[in-house]
C-alpha cells in the first residue's frame, strides 16, 4: 500500500524505489552509506550519453558492492549469487579488453618510434651510398635535413623537460628533503635513456607473449 512505485518494476523503477525508501527500509538492511552507490547507478545508467570504459568499470564495481551488501542478508533463492557472478565476469571481460587496447596502443607507439629511428638511420646513411658520378644534392636538401633534425631534438627536449618536471614534483610530494637540484642530463643522455626504455618495453612485451 505504501510503495512509491508498484510492480512490475524496471531497473529504473527499482533505483527510484531504493532512493525513496532508503532511510525507512533499505538503510536498516545494508549500510546507509551505500545510498551513494544507488545514486551513482541511477545517474549514469539513465544519462543521455554513451559510456566510456572507465564509467563502465565504475558501474560494475558499484554494482558488485551493492550485491555483496545484500548478500549478508540473504541469497534470495540463489538469484543474488548468480547476479554477482555475472557482474564479476563482466568486470574480468572489461579488464581483458582494456589490457588489449593498452597493448595495441603500446605496439603502435613502438612501431612509430621504430619507423622514425629507421628513417633517421636511412637519412644518415643515404648520402654515403650515392655514386661518385651522381650530382651533389641541392643545398635545400641539406637545409631540410637540418630542419628535420632540429625538429626531432625539439620534441625530445620537450619530452625530457616534462619528465624532469613531473619527477621533481612527484619526489617533492613524497619527501621534500630527498630532492636535490642536480645538474640536468644532456639531451644525448635523454635520447639514450629513451632508447633503453624502448628496448626494455619490447623485452617485456615479448616475455608476456611467451
Amino acid at each position: 500500500q505504501i510503495l512509491y512505485l508498484k510492480p512490475p518494476w524496471t531497473l529504473a523503477n527499482l533505483l527510484k524505489c531504493y532512493k525513496k525508501h532508503w532511510m525507512a527500509v533499505f538503510g536498516y538492511v545494508v549500510p546507509r552509506s551505500l545510498l551513494s552507490t544507488i545514486e551513482c547507478l541511477s545517474k549514469h545508467l539513465y544519462a543521455d550519453k554513451p559510456f566510456d570504459s572507465s564509467t563502465v568499470r565504475i558501474l560494475l564495481q558499484e554494482s558488485k558492492k551493492l550485491l555483496h551488501a545484500f548478500s549478508t542478508r540473504s541469497d534470495y533463492n540463489g538469484v543474488l549469487p548468480q547476479a554477482y557472478a555475472e557482474v564479476t565476469k563482466l568486470c574480468e571481460t572489461l579488464g581483458e579488453v582494456r589490457a588489449a587496447l593498452v597493448e595495441q596502443d603500446l605496439s603502435e607507439d613502438i612501431m612509430v618510434l621504430s619507423e622514425n629511428a629507421a628513417c633517421e638511420k636511412m637519412e644518415a646513411t643515404t648520402p654515403n651510398l650515392q655514386s661518385t658520378e651522381e650530382k651533389e644534392p641541392h643545398p635545400s636538401f641539406h637545409a631540410a635535413q637540418e630542419n628535420r633534425h632540429q625538429e626531432i631534438w625539439s620534441v625530445l627536449e620537450g619530452v625530457w623537460n616534462t619528465m624532469n618536471l613531473y619527477s621533481i614534483e612527484l619526489f617533492q610530494k613524497l619527501d621534500p628533503s630527498a630532492v636535490t637540484m642536480a645538474a640536468k642530463a644532456s639531451f644525448e643522455e635523454a635520447f639514450l635513456g629513451l632508447q633503453k626504455l624502448l628496448a626494455a618495453v619490447k623485452d617485456i612485451r615479448e616475455g608476456i607473449g611467451r
